[in-house]
């Protein structure tokens, strides 16, 4: 089992940055996939980047190329978000996820976090 906690949601300009934490609790962190999905209002939830085990292999949705950075540490069981010149777009709740397998997080993932709130004013 794996908890996954979020934090550092809130409100940013367009153009700013917000840096998005997921604590994890449980057992073996490093063995798991980590990854970020987004929900908008009224739509389906969108994969936002994923990371390996080691963190050195890390995907992104062509949405979010150059400008939002996943990584980890899995010393502190963590794995952040980076997110620079947001625009409106990026609205939406932000959850992370574990899974074994990418294949198996973009599928749907094994854990999910509650999610946290990112709201970008034009």
């Amino acid at each position: 089992q794996v908890q996954l906690v979020e934090s550092g949601g809130g409100l940013v300009q367009a153009g700013g940055s917000l840096r998005l934490s997921c604590a994890a609790s449980g057992r073996s962190f490093s063995s798991y996939v980590m990854g970020w999905f987004r929900q908008a209002p009224g739509k389906e939830r969108e994969f936002v980047a994923s990371a390996s085990w080691s963190g050195s292999i890390t995907y992104y949705t062509e949405s979010v190329k150059g400008r939002f950075t996943i990584s980890r540490d899995n010393v502190k069981n963590t794995v952040y978000l980076q997110m620079n010149s947001l625009k409106p777009e990026d609205t939406a709740v932000y959850y992370c996820a574990a899974a074994l397998t990418r294949a198996r997080l973009q599928s749907g993932g094994n854990y999910w976090g509650q999610g946290t709130q990112v709201t970008v004013s034009s």
